[in-house]
């Protein structure tokens, strides 16, 4: 990976404070105005003996994955293309591909700040407690990253920026939704939790609050994330244009 590239797409990054609190700060500023309602620190039978803010540490996570995949990375890229930036680079020695790793990772390694501050705001804040199953946990979540870029660079291949940000908020909505941001996934009615567990992000949740509790995911919401995986790479490769 080129690192001058690196460098100037992270600098670039810090410029954008709308990136900024997508990435970094706004899952750790919802948790905090769920984990100050008192009931939700209480543990609850119908959801397994947990609170409510323990379920909604792993969900937070997947939100930041969400809006950083499907609404800011697809945007940038799409004006990268718009403005011509791609093709001016490949008459360049360096690689238009190399724009897109760069991206990819600046994009993860805000993901993963934000990540870790959701996990430790739960714990110090909250006393929820940290992941009993890391391994199981750390690849679910990279498995959801996986997915989600995915998705964001099929969405950033057949639209220009404005489009991609309505398709983007509108993809988001329903897939928050069936990952828990507004009823936790356990209590939804069981047709939901099936259609949760067959989307990405819902298998994601799931998985992770699995994970959580020192459990290993169930090989469904394995298999749902490696095939979502699947797909929206294949998606990305065919469909994604450079001018």
């Amino acid at each position: 990976m080129n690192t001058h590239l690196l460098r100037s797409e992270f600098r670039l990054y810090f410029r954008d404070i709308a990136a900024i609190i997508f990435g970094l700060l706004l899952s750790p500023l919802i948790l905090i105005i769920l984990g100050a309602i008192p009931s939700f620190r209480e543990a609850k039978p119908e959801l397994g003996g947990q609170s409510v803010i323990a379920l909604y540490v792993p969900t937070m996570i997947i939100m930041a994955i969400a809006m950083v995949a499907i609404s800011t990375m697809p945007v940038q890229l799409a004006l990268y293309r718009e403005r011509g930036i791609l093709r001016r680079l490949s008459t360049t020695p360096v690689r238009p591909k190399d724009l897109l790793l760069a991206q990819a990772a600046v994009q993860f390694a805000v993901l993963l700040m934000g990540s870790l501050a959701v996990l430790l705001l739960g714990w110090v804040a909250f006393g929820v407690a940290l992941p009993g199953n890391p391994a199981a946990f750390a690849l679910i979540y990279i498995l959801c990253v996986a997915a989600m870029f995915g998705i964001g660079l099929m969405l950033a291949s057949v639209s220009g920026s404005k489009t991609a940000q309505g398709i983007g908020s509108a993809v988001f909505f329903p897939l928050m939704f069936f990952a828990g941001l507004w009823v936790p996934v356990k209590v939804m009615p069981e047709a939901l939790r099936t259609i949760s567990s067959f989307t990405p992000l819902g298998a994601g949740v799931q998985a992770l609050q699995d994970s959580a509790i020192g459990q290993w995911p169930q090989l469904l919401h394995i298999g749902v994330l490696l095939v979502w995986t699947a797909l929206a790479w294949i998606g990305a490769i065919r469909m994604f244009r450079w001018s």
